[in-house]
């Protein structure tokens, strides 16, 4: 088995899960976020962020694009300066929106996933814009599906605490 693909495994498990997650909002709760603590993304904020975080990383990385997804504002301030509040972050629409982008995020990681020669994966290594460790282009790639897979599981919790049934095998999968 390649790097590339482990790299395409990955990606299509993790959005697979993801997307049956989504099935899961109810537009009714776009608003919704935990009561305690403080810079929480609201349930619309983090299907949003969900439905672009690994695509457009993925096209960075290996093209040197960095341009925001289509049918996403970036918050004011926001270029690599460091991260904005949560409540800066832009909402999704409705769930049907955020699927849409999810899809296309997913097309776009794959899509560029195949642009890349293998041999670069091992061999290429940089820190990203924004600051950090140099890493290799697998390492930076594999970290972006984390990056996503990190918020799934933020989603998870959030259905959960809105008394949606999901279990082990909604975060996983299964």
């Amino acid at each position: 088995m390649t790097l590339k693909e482990v790299l395409r495994l990955e990606l299509e498990q993790m959005y697979s899960v993801t997307e049956a997650l989504f099935e899961l909002v109810d537009d009714g709760s776009l608003d919704w976020k935990p009561s305690t603590g403080s810079n929480w993304m609201n349930t619309g904020q983090l299907i949003m962020h969900c439905a672009t975080a690994c695509g457009s990383m993925f096209r960075g990385y290996i093209s040197n694009d960095w341009s925001p997804p289509e049918g996403y504002e970036m918050p004011e301030g926001s270029e690599f300066e460091g991260l904005p509040p949560a409540e800066a972050l832009p909402s999704a629409a409705s769930v049907d929106n955020a699927m849409g982008m999810l899809k296309r995020d997913r097309k776009t990681a794959l899509e560029n996933l195949e642009k890349v020669d293998e041999s670069r994966l091992l061999s290429h290594s940089f820190a990203p814009p924004w600051g950090g460790p140099e890493m290799t282009l697998f390492q930076h790639l594999l970290m972006s599906i984390w990056h996503l897979g990190q918020h799934k599981g933020q989603l998870f919790y959030y259905l959960k605490l809105q008394g949606q049934d999901v279990d082990t095998h909604s975060l996983w999968g299964m």
